[in-house]
């Protein structure tokens, strides 16, 4: 191996050089492999509710299903990048709301967390939260690559949600946006996979530049 192709790549940012590391391709390869899982347990889920409807063996599988989502979404939250520290730090808080929710629905209902989700549809105020750290980086993602996945599942997402929860919105009106998000969260996912890993990264100095921004303001 060359002495070039050890070292890292100089990239020229807005406030200055910066490089590369193996860590941070690694931090990316980890968020893109948390949304595929996210999106294949929700996909599987989606699919097995779109079939079967609410039959109890597939609500029982939900929960499995949806555990899965949930750690492989609250892994990408870990390793996303995003430039305003406290709104990362927001998208991680609304992940662990909603998730110690969907714990305490699982371990006090009678009934699936699904089944108890869809029935008792205020639950969504605190489930929901997890849905809107979702909400959240594909927000990021449509602002920052302008992707048409991210800028239609934006709203979809909240639509889908609220309606529910308000109860304006049909069954069938619901399965066709269940649908709709099941399948658009999936080319999201897959084109994240082949997506070029710097963008994904971001203007490290960027980051340098807020980070010294915030010790200079601690200092005063």
């Amino acid at each position: 191996m060359t002495t070039s192709q050890l070292e890292p790549e100089v990239y020229q940012g807005q406030f200055g050089e910066f490089t590369i590391t193996e860590g941070d391709r690694q931090g990316v390869i980890i968020y893109r492999a948390g949304l595929a899982v996210a999106a294949g347990c929700f996909a599987l889920g989606a699919g097995l509710v779109l079939r079967f409807g609410n039959e109890p063996g597939v609500m029982s599988w939900l929960t499995v299903l949806y555990a899965g989502f949930s750690l492989a979404l609250g892994v990408s939250l870990l390793t996303i990048h995003i430039y305003l520290a406290p709104l990362h730090r927001a998208l991680q808080a609304f992940w662990a709301i909603g998730s110690l929710s969907a714990i305490a629905f699982a371990l006090q209902a009678d009934e699936p967390l699904a089944s108890f989700v869809y029935n008792h549809p205020l639950s969504l105020l605190g489930v929901g939260f997890t849905f809107a750290a979702l909400t959240g980086i594909f927000f990021k993602e449509a602002f920052c690559f302008n992707r048409a996945e991210t800028k239609i599942l934006t709203p979809l997402l909240p639509i889908l949600l609220l309606g529910h929860m308000v109860g304006i919105l049909p069954p069938q009106g619901e399965q066709v946006l269940l649908a709709l998000w099941t399948a658009l969260f999936l080319v999201f996912a897959c084109r994240k996979v082949i997506q070029a890993i710097p963008p994904d990264i971001g203007d490290k100095s960027v980051f340098d530049y807020l980070h010294q921004e915030r010790l200079a303001k601690a200092g005063n």
